[in-house]
């Protein structure tokens, strides 16, 4: 492997733009993944725990308002993919944003956006592991099985097809993806279906007066919607996977677009459209955090087994995330340890071309996750759900600003931008960078868990600043250019 992390070639593009440098995290991947892999990876990404399992207890707390947080949250979630999705088109690479931070912001900024990231996926695969006990205890069948237990078994099962191969990663994600495209499409169909016959749904007769009569739009007021935004950013974290997927597809300028482009629509249709379904059927004291808002609805249309079938689909869109932050993780930090700023042994590859090193750091760090679940499984998925928001929100400001100064950079004449392109530079980034800010700042109004999650951030940031004190020195051996051989 090469010793520079990135290498910048020398020669000038026919508009006097130098060519876009080189990774050598990027060598050794095959090219596995297919278009049909790529835009499902991008509809997975939109379609996860967040809105599986997280809609019940904020449409408890907020109400039907919480169509209007996804839509917002949605908009600006959106601006950050584009704007990926323009840095993939600029430079495809597996190591995605973690690459373009090394290149626009240096390897400070590639370290604090890889480790960022990290903390994402890590608290997120334990929110998966917790969401996947918490499905499986609704069957009787499990119940007398603790929840530690059944998250360490997820755990193992979705390690072991992740190791095998990209292909088969791509090929569980596209089922996954079906699966849970064809589950949402299907409540649709039913919930419109008993909105158009007013059947009853739980002693209630779905329509706009399950709303009127049960407080209105706002039922508990604003500030409960505000405050759950942190947690609806999270429902979107895995949008960001088609950055990563991008290095591992033979042609990343034809799917890409396509995959970025279609967000927005289903942004709209399966969240906002599914949220005002729900608040239309059921009052919002009617969901909870522990159970799926879809699975309450179908249990209690009186078809006992319709709720059985929709708890597995939800239970796969957790196996699918979880799927998802192995292979993300593995090959971010496969990147960084090209350059010296994660372990060496996470640059390791397997016979398949999967980087496995990367992935069973992640995995160690959802085993401590197994042990939350053994401490304290009622609040296990909250208190990660608040983590993994810092790790994403951070993650997204970093792409933003690597985008400024993209954009910046290319009205210099040193880089060229595609034609695939995020408007409204720089109001854009500055817009969506204020508005993340924004959330990291209302999780303070929540005492419980949100409050003591900001409490983290200093100690984050020491760790950081420590991590980066013991891994300088051998981020500036990597990254340091090669001497030219002596004449001979």
């Amino acid at each position: 492997m090469s010793k520079d992390a990135v290498q910048t070639a020398q020669t000038a593009t026919p508009t006097g733009a130098a060519q876009a440098p080189v990774d050598a995290g990027d060598a050794g991947y095959s090219k596995g993944l297919k278009a049909r892999h790529v835009n499902m990876i991008a509809i997975g990404g939109a379609i996860g725990t967040g809105l599986f399992l997280g809609a019940g207890g904020r449409l408890h707390t907020a109400g039907p308002a919480l169509a209007v947080a996804y839509l917002v949250c949605g908009v600006f979630a959106f601006f950050v993919v584009r704007a990926l999705g323009e840095l993939v088109l600029y430079r495809p690479s597996s190591g995605s944003f973690v690459s373009y931070a090394r290149e626009f912001l240096g390897e400070k900024g590639a370290y604090v956006a890889g480790w960022m990231y990290f903390l994402n996926w890590s608290t997120t695969g334990i929110a998966d592991i917790t969401a996947i006990a918490l499905y499986t205890h609704y069957w009787s069948m499990f119940t007398s099985i603790p929840q530690w237990t059944l998250a360490l078994i997820a755990l193992a099962v979705v390690l072991a097809v992740n190791l095998i191969s990209v292909k088969i990663f791509g090929e569980m994600e596209f089922w996954f993806a079906i699966v849970k495209v064809a589950t949402l499409v299907g409540f649709m169909l039913i919930g419109i279906f008993l909105l158009a016959t007013r059947h009853e749904v739980g002693g209630h007769t779905p329509g706009i007066g399950v709303i009127t009569d049960n407080g209105g739009f706002l039922p508990h007021g604003v500030m409960p919607v505000v405050l759950v935004m942190q947690g609806v950013i999270f429902a979107y974290a895995a949008l960001e996977l088609v950055g990563v997927a991008a290095g591992e597809t033979a042609e990343p300028e034809k799917v890409v677009p396509r995959a970025v482009n279609s967000i927005m629509w289903r942004v709209a249709l399966f969240y906002v459209g599914s949220v005002v379904l729900l608040a239309l059927l059921l009052p919002g004291s009617a969901y909870s955090a522990g159970q799926s808002p879809f699975v309450t609805v179908l249990s209690k249309i009186g078809v006992p087994a319709a709720g059985d079938v929709m708890n597995l689909v939800v239970l796969t869109a957790a196996m699918s995330s979880l799927n998802s932050g192995l292979y993300s993780t593995g090959r971010i930090l496969r990147s960084m340890a090209t350059a010296g700023s994660a372990p060496k042994f996470t640059a390791r590859m397997n016979r398949s071309q999967v980087p496995y090193g990367g992935i069973l750091l992640t995995c160690a760090v959802c085993v401590l996750g197994v042990g939350l679940n053994y401490l304290v499984p009622s609040q296990a998925f909250e208190i990660v759900l608040n983590v993994a928001s810092l790790g994403i929100i951070s993650t997204w400001v970093i792409i933003m600003v690597c985008h400024l100064v993209f954009v910046r950079r290319a009205r210099e004449g040193l880089v060229t931008r595609p034609a695939f392109r995020l408007r409204g530079s720089p109001v854009t980034e500055i817009a969506t960078i204020a508005f993340l800010v924004a959330v990291l700042g209302l999780m303070g109004n929540d005492p419980e868990v949100g409050r003591k999650t900001l409490l983290l951030v200093p100690v984050i940031a020491l760790m950081l600043l420590a991590g980066w004190f013991g891994v300088r020195r051998r981020v500036t051996e990597n990254t340091a250019p090669t001497p030219p051989n002596p004449p001979k």
